[in-house]
């Protein structure tokens, strides 16, 4: 091991399911089953996209993982996978989208058959890919043993990067400064946004230089004018328009790692309140990465931005960050640690989040963020390089 498909070395998957092992023992679990595709592949280095049919990784104290799921992308399994063949199971297609029968019930033959009966299994009950039907077929077939929540315990193993991951993050934001700059160079009125994001998809996808670009988690985010006060839409077919702001929430992607950034054009003359907005929000960062230390919490983070603004006489609420890395859709967050302002997160070097500190007011929003690298020593640093200012075309 590893395959020579797998992503990393042997030694890194095995420092990975020594971290996950360990907290297993703390929670007193036996064997782990993980259906976050990101867990999985962190786990095992799978990466197809068959995350909508049901299936999992299954760790046990001992041995190597087992990846299990649908027969047909067994093979994917095979190829991306570092185990070898005999650590990879097939479910059939009679199993599929069926209403007579549900895939858990082929699980759990495999945890009876390793003499997991009566174990103690833990689940990511709060998951997308975990549902309320695959939790009770699975509590219904397996009646001797105690299943319960192990929701995030892959999660906070993956707070710290690998020095191989870091590696792969700093890919992904070589990719992120191409796609925004292509953004912000072809934005101007009268261009349909789909013809926006059509050049931002090709600018991701082809990469730079060697590093080729994979899809992201999450779909560009390029709202305007009053559609920017939401944060979370997406695009149409509507012309950019003179007079409005445009944000842009991007991420290139390599393996499966991101490094998610944000910027803002203003087409025409921005309105004062938002240029006083981005001053307060522009000093606000600079204060945010300053308290991003090692040995710091994620909340002194959160705070230095917020005084700042509530010194400019700004109110927002809200967490302004969370860790990044390696993941699928719907999200390229971790869902552990949060740059808010209650987090008791410590600060390590490794750690690596989107810190997204941004605004949305009553008729525009503004977004400026970054991807930032907790350091062994200093502020933390911010892995992309494009301008950190709004961006104005006349």
């Amino acid at each position: 091991m590893p395959q020579e498909n797998a992503p990393f070395r042997s030694a890194e998957y095995a420092r990975r399911i020594a971290k996950t092992r360990a907290a297993m023992q703390y929670a007193g679990l036996d064997v782990l089953f993980v259906t976050d595709p990101s867990n999985q592949a962190w786990l095992t280095g799978y990466d197809g996209w068959s995350f909508y049919v049901h299936q999992g990784v299954l760790l046990g104290l001992e041995g190597d993982p087992i990846w299990w799921g649908r027969q047909m992308d067994s093979i994917g399994a095979g190829r991306t996978c570092w185990m070898d063949t005999d650590h990879i199971h097939g479910y059939g297609d009679h199993f599929v989208q069926s209403t007579q029968r549900h895939p858990m019930q082929d699980l759990a033959i495999h945890i009876r058959d390793l003499g997991y009966e009566k174990a103690r299994i833990g689940v990511e009950m709060d998951n997308y890919y975990y549902s309320a039907k695959a939790h009770a077929t699975l509590l219904e077939e397996l009646p001797q043993a105690t299943i319960g929540d192990a929701t995030a315990m892959v999660n906070w193993q993956r707070l710290i990067k690998s020095e191989d991951e870091i590696a792969f993050i700093r890919k992904a934001a070589r990719i992120s400064e191409k796609i925004m700059i292509t953004a912000l160079d072809k934005a101007e009125p009268g261009l349909r946004k789909n013809e926006l994001v059509a050049d931002i998809y090709h600018a991701a996808i082809t990469g730079v230089d060697d590093i080729w670009g994979d899809y992201p988690a999450i779909v560009p985010l390029t709202p305007s004018g009053l559609d920017a006060t939401a944060a979370h839409l997406t695009w149409d077919g509507t012309p950019m328009r003179s007079g409005e702001a445009t944000f842009f929430e991007l991420s290139g992607c390599y393996r499966r790692y991101h490094a998610p950034l944000c910027r803002t054009i203003y087409l025409g003359t921005p309105p004062a309140e938002m240029l006083a907005a981005e001053q307060a929000q522009l000093e606000g960062i600079e204060a945010g990465l300053d308290a991003a230390r090692a040995g710091g919490r994620t909340c002194d983070i959160a705070n230095a931005f917020l005084d700042v603004l509530k010194a400019h006489g700004i109110k927002r609420e809200g967490r302004c960050g969370y860790p990044i890395g390696l993941s699928y859709p719907p999200d390229w967050g971790e869902r552990s640690a949060s740059i808010r302002s209650e987090d008791q997160t410590i600060l390590e070097p490794g750690m690596v989040f989107h810190f997204m500190p941004a605004l949305w007011m009553d008729t525009w929003g503004l977004e400026t963020t970054e991807t930032i690298l907790i350091t062994e020593n200093g502020a933390a640093e911010a892995l992309c390089n494009v301008d950190r200012k709004l961006f104005v075309k006349p």
